[in-house]
């Protein structure tokens, strides 16, 4: 196997499954000795996705191009299967690399197994126990585990979980997260905020709440619940600006709209790039989300974040301080961000703890892990530890 570069297809179809696989991307072009690197995307979200396929300069080699309006998780998994299995008996790659929890997550890595293909992970472990919540990701990647021979665990819980589940120490690699290294280049970047109101924001002096909220279970009342939080947060602090990027999904429109469209301070836009994203995120007092990646990348950034959830599969950083778990009721939402925006302490203190996620190093210790996996190094990569404060 060694004589040979080793083939590795990377396959995603969601915009944050791209921001995360572009550093592992990077790195194996990096190394074309080594690997040949072939992209794979079903494009389950188009237009997402090709906004950070073109920031971070990656062209895929294969483009399903699956969505279709009013799509149900059965069409998304149908259609991604049905493309992905034609595309590997074609490529006959030597790895398969899938990310996180999505739908095309779970079908490419069983096409992958219907042609006898090992499977790499990224991002493999996180759990809830609750197979509903968040629903369908929880299945997604306990299913995909299944499939995997190669577990890029971003955290020691992570790999606690699988060992728990009784996959093999040795198929288990702890890299960190690889949403840190894309987040810390993408803001090292200068950037222009295209928007007029968000370039009004810069250095405004306000305190911006930046907020996403879009999650399928928490759409209906828990969605209103949130939005009358900000309301309520936006009347009571005359300094606070609420940024919404609201979901197009018109179940979350409809209640963002209805709640809080032309109140004062309160800024319903697009859904944003990105790096505009990233960079809204930098000059932001606060986040409050039901996102798994911001949970991740906010901290990274010293941001404190309210988890609009009852549970969350990254528990790292509750542990660590960086993040609160708040649910989706009105009156705990506004309290928890009322006491970080009036308790200047309780506020640092969020703030300064250790980011647990990532060191922006991920990419290159799966590239290791690969490496040492297939004989072309002797060592395994070491493990990624949160550092002491």
């Amino acid at each position: 196997m060694g004589e040979r570069p080793i083939r590795v297809m990377s396959i995603f179809g969601t915009r944050p499954e791209a921001i995360k696989m572009a550093p592992v991307v990077r790195a194996l072009k990096d190394a074309p000795g080594f690997f040949i690197s072939r992209v794979a995307v079903t494009a389950q979200h188009r237009e997402m996705l090709d906004q950070v396929l073109d920031w971070f300069g990656i062209q895929p080699d294969y483009d399903l191009g699956i969505m279709q309006p009013g799509q149900s998780l059965s069409d998304v998994i149908v259609r991604a299967l049905k493309g992905l299995e034609e595309v590997l008996a074609g490529e006959q790659p030597d790895l398969v690399l899938v990310h996180g929890d999505t739908s095309t997550t779970f079908a490419g890595a069983l096409a992958a197994y219907y042609r006898k293909i090992p499977v790499g992970h990224v991002e493999a472990g996180l759990r809830t126990n609750d197979k509903y919540q968040p629903f369908p990701e929880e299945i997604n990647r306990r299913l995909t585990g299944v499939l995997t021979d190669l577990h890029f665990a971003p955290t020691l819980l992570a790999k606690r979980n699988l060992l728990a589940e009784n996959v093999p120490p040795g198929s288990i690699f702890v890299t960190g997260n690889t949403v840190v290294d894309a987040l810390l280049e993408t803001v090292e970047r200068k950037y222009t905020f295209t928007d007029p109101v968000l370039e009004g924001l810069v250095g405004q002096g306000g305190r911006i709440l930046l907020v996403t909220a879009h999650r399928r279970e928490n759409h209906g009342a828990p969605l209103r619940e949130i939005c009358l939080a900000l309301r309520d947060l936006a009347e009571n602090y005359p300094d606070v600006v609420v940024v919404y990027p609201v979901h197009p999904n018109p179940q979350v429109v409809e209640v963002a709209h209805a709640v809080l469209k032309g109140r004062e301070r309160v800024f319903l836009i697009d859904p944003l790039s990105y790096e505009a994203m990233a960079h809204l995120m930098k000059i932001s007092y606060l986040v409050l989300t039901d996102s798994g990646g911001l949970q991740e990348e906010a901290p990274g950034l010293g941001k404190p974040v309210l988890v609009l959830r009852e549970v969350t599969e990254r528990p790292e950083g509750v542990e660590a301080g960086t993040l609160k778990v708040v649910g989706t009721r009105r009156a705990r939402i506004y309290g928890e961000a009322a006491r970080l925006l009036d308790d200047e302490q309780a506020y640092r203190g969020m703030a300064r703890a250790v980011n647990p996620y990532g060191d922006g190093q991920a990419a290159r210790r799966i590239v290791e892990a690969l490496a040492h996996h297939f004989g072309l190094a002797d060592r395994r990569p070491e493990e990624f530890q949160k550092r002491a404060e």
